[in-house]
């Protein structure tokens, strides 16, 4: 009954069939905020083949005859918003807690297409996110870069040449501090930061181990021997791929002490950390977190829910930015995830970044965080049509998204979505008159059926 429901509000939602990829769109007249190259009024955006082909002011773009053309006449245009955290879409399986390193998991694998909150994100102007296992592991599995392409298959989320990424994960949650097992039930290891450092460390040396004995096999087959092969390992080819280089760490952390010793750790183990996820406490570290290439995906405003975070000031975001390191502000949360633009402006009151600043927090910055900058972030030619239309300039509370393009489809239209909301009540009720009529006919056709068996003395 739920997934008929979904399905049919994916497609009331979708209204009119979106516009194919292979059709050339142009949205005019719009304020264009490029995030790489300043501010366009009065500009054009066209679209081709579902990237951006053009990009100027109305009078420098040509709109050819044909083109589907969207009017953004005192609207501002900007680049999808981007979410380096999230775990929507996920339905119970973002933890899996057997085991400290549950590496060889994979995220892509359980995700679903009918989580609503997938919808509202698109209301919100986002468009691409990071779905991370969670953070009960100090190495919880394999995550997955994903654009939020409602009503399509999975496999249309996907971006084929996205980074391969892992979620690392350090301090009270994966230590277990706020968990504690009933009588009789032996506490899951680590109980400590050494033994979340511990894990880590063994996973990699582990690993090398691993590679070392792949190697040597190579070796004697170069050497035309007959060797047998090691066994293979799905938990030890991720990690030994991590120090090749091949897989994007992403590691959950709050507390400077425990992000420098991620950073010492990686020092000596031979990995490349890429993101450091919440990292409420960058601001006293941030000289070293720049030092190590390392990138900062945090809130904004979000304090004081348990121990590790009672240090977090707003102005970690501006004091990391000034320290040289590209930071992002992402959710964590199907509801921040519908307005990161507003958190993305609060850092222009706390600590004082510009617009173009403030909004790369939510555009190019975590899509360099991804390494899709070539595709995503902002309006420039060559890159993905992912745009959203908003009423007023974005980081404005007031202002409110008017249409959500994913490679030049709309996936979200305010005006549709109005005009669609009495059909879904309609479809809704009507389902559940008829799901209401199936079971009293049933429990009626019990009743005959038991009637029949007994007949009255």
């Amino acid at each position: 009954m739920r997934s008929a429901i979904v399905m049919a509000f994916c497609a009331l939602l979708s209204g009119a069939p979106a516009p194919s990829p292979a059709q050339t769109v142009a949205i005019t007249h719009g304020t264009i905020l490029t995030i790489t190259h300043g501010t366009i009024p009065n500009g054009t955006v066209l679209i081709r083949n579902g990237k951006i082909a053009a990009v100027g002011p109305d009078a420098q773009v040509v709109v050819p005859a044909g083109a589907q053309v969207i009017d953004a006449t005192g609207k501002f245009v900007m680049p999808g918003i981007i979410d380096s955290h999230s775990h929507t879409a996920v339905e119970g399986s973002v933890n899996e807690i057997s085991l400290p390193n549950t590496g060889m998991v994979r995220i892509a694998d359980v995700l679903t297409t009918d989580d609503i909150s997938v919808y509202r994100q698109l209301a919100g102007g986002t468009t691409t996110a990071l779905v991370l296992h969670g953070s009960a592991n100090s190495i919880g599995g394999q995550s997955q870069i994903v654009k939020w392409k409602w009503g399509r298959p999975l496999a249309q989320w996907f971006i084929p040449e996205a980074p391969r990424t892992i979620k690392f994960a350090l301090g009270e949650n994966p230590k277990s501090a706020n968990f504690h097992p009933p009588p009789g039930v032996t506490p899951q290891y680590p109980a400590t930061r050494m033994g979340v450092e511990e894990v880590i460390r063994k996973s990699f040396v582990d690993a090398k181990d691993y590679m070392a004995k792949w190697d040597e096999y190579d070796a004697r087959k170069a050497r035309g021997e007959n060797p047998m092969p090691p066994r293979r390992d799905l938990l030890m080819e991720e990690m030994s791929d991590v120090l090749r280089g091949k897989v994007d760490v992403h590691s959950h952390c709050y507390r400077s002490d425990e992000i420098l010793m991620l950073l010492g750790l990686s020092d000596e183990l031979g990995f490349k950390v890429r993101e450091l996820q919440h990292v409420l406490e960058g601001y006293k570290a941030g000289k070293e977190i720049a030092a190590h290439g390392v990138t900062a995906g945090t809130f904004i405003d979000w304090w004081g829910y348990k121990a590790e975070a009672y240090d977090a000031i707003p102005y970690n975001v501006a004091l990391m930015t000034r320290d040289n390191v590209i930071v992002s502000v992402n959710s964590d949360s199907d509801e921040l995830a519908r307005h990161l633009n507003q958190d993305a402006a609060k850092a222009m009151k706390y600590g004082g970044l510009t617009e173009e600043e403030a909004l790369k927090l939510c555009t190019l910055n975590p899509a360099k965080q991804l390494r899709l900058d070539h595709r995503l972030g902002s309006v420039d030619v060559g890159k993905d049509a992912d745009l959203v239309i908003w009423t007023g300039h974005p980081l404005s509370a007031y202002s409110r998204v008017e249409t959500t393009l994913i490679e030049g489809d709309v996936y979200f239209d305010r005006a549709r979505d109005l005009a669609n909301r009495e059909a879904l009540a309609r479809e809704k009720r009507d389902r559940l008159n008829k799901e209401a009529d199936d079971e009293a006919k049933e429990k009626k056709d019990k009743k005959d059926k038991k009637e029949k068996k007994e007949p009255a003395k």
